[in-house]
């Protein structure tokens, strides 16, 4: 059994929130026009139609229109603007 099999167990006999024990992104959608990630770890591309986000597993890839960062700190972020789709890939650079 490996040391992240161990965790999932640990995580699960405890009955704690997976994004606590192991830092996992929170990403809450409010409608088509409102997006929070936390715990990310950094902002890779910004433009008005696209944004991308590094986090622990790999990266979120927000598309849209009007894309903006409404306000970010160490471990949270809001994105607004008209949503299109979100993608997750694993990973650190995928293109």
């Amino acid at each position: 059994m490996n040391r992240e099999q161990i965790k999932e167990k640990m995580v699960s006999a405890m009955d704690l929130p997976k994004d606590v024990i192991q830092n996992a992104s929170v990403i809450t959608i409010l409608g088509r026009n409102e997006l929070c990630i936390e715990n990310y770890r950094g902002i890779i591309e910004y433009t008005d139609t696209l944004i991308r986000v590094q986090t622990r597993a790999g990266q979120i890839r927000i598309q849209g229109k009007r894309l903006r960062i409404q306000y970010y700190t160490n471990d949270e972020m809001k994105i607004t603007g008209a949503l299109s789709s979100l993608e997750f890939t694993e990973g650190r650079n995928p293109g």
